[in-house]
């Protein structure tokens, strides 16, 4: 018997691991080998929200940041939208993050959670958090922010694009958050032909940072490339 969507998201996040080269100076955070807890959150949000086989448009980020996904193991899903929308309690951890912020009031104005979520897969190329060492401490990075970083998880994340794909994805277009980010995975497509159109939206903490004042032009121009 074939899997849920919620089964193979799950199967896939249990086995997720990156343990190619990096940089020096870079480091991969996986939520699910941190906190035990993450494990069970993202079982739960899966369970709730893709427990069947339908078909869905794909979404897809950069890499998560620490206090994204990175904490929840929810792409976009800090813990305070997780418990505040989701109905799911984190104990271990409490965080805020910027682009969760403008994902859910987009979400909101889409038609809510269930609506959204029965429609849409959102995930990353590098499905993990990357961290770069800077003056002493570690900070958030993106996988193209440094070329040679770049080269070292290329392969990994056509990969990881692919078994996204399998879930049963809609590959006639996949919609594409931040330009840099879509440079790199029109690269991707080119090499491994995943997805027949690509469709750029601006990346959620471009909007929060720098937009927020035309954030509503912003939540209608998603909905309706996502809609139609």
């Amino acid at each position: 018997m074939k899997k849920t969507f919620a089964g193979q998201v799950v199967a896939f996040n249990r086995n997720l691991k990156y343990d190619g080269n990096l940089p020096d100076d870079f480091q991969v955070l996986n939520p699910y080998l941190d906190n035990p807890e993450t494990i069970v959150i993202m079982e739960k949000f899966y369970q709730k929200y893709y427990n069947d086989s339908n078909q869905r448009k794909f979404l897809i980020g950069i890499n998560p940041s620490r206090h994204g996904a990175g904490v929840t193991g929810v792409p976009f899903t800090d813990t305070k939208r997780l418990e505040s929308v989701c109905g799911i309690k984190m104990q271990s951890a409490y965080t805020h993050e910027i682009s969760s912020v403008f994902m859910y009031d987009m979400i909101e104005q889409y038609g809510g959670a269930d609506e959204f979520y029965k429609d849409i897969y959102i995930n990353s190329p590098f499905p993990l958090a990357i961290v770069r060492k800077s003056k002493g401490s570690w900070i958030n990075a993106n996988y193209y922010d440094d070329k040679k970083l770049f080269n070292d998880v290329k392969d990994f994340m056509i990969d990881c694009l692919k078994k996204h794909i399998s879930l049963n994805l809609d590959t006639s277009e996949v919609f594409i958050l931040g330009r840099k980010n879509a440079d790199f995975i029109s690269k991707l497509n080119q090499e491994a032909n995943l997805f027949n159109k690509v469709t750029v939206l601006e990346h959620p903490r471009y909007i929060q940072q720098y937009k927020s004042k035309e954030k509503e032009l912003y939540i209608d121009k998603y909905i309706l490339a996502l809609k139609k």
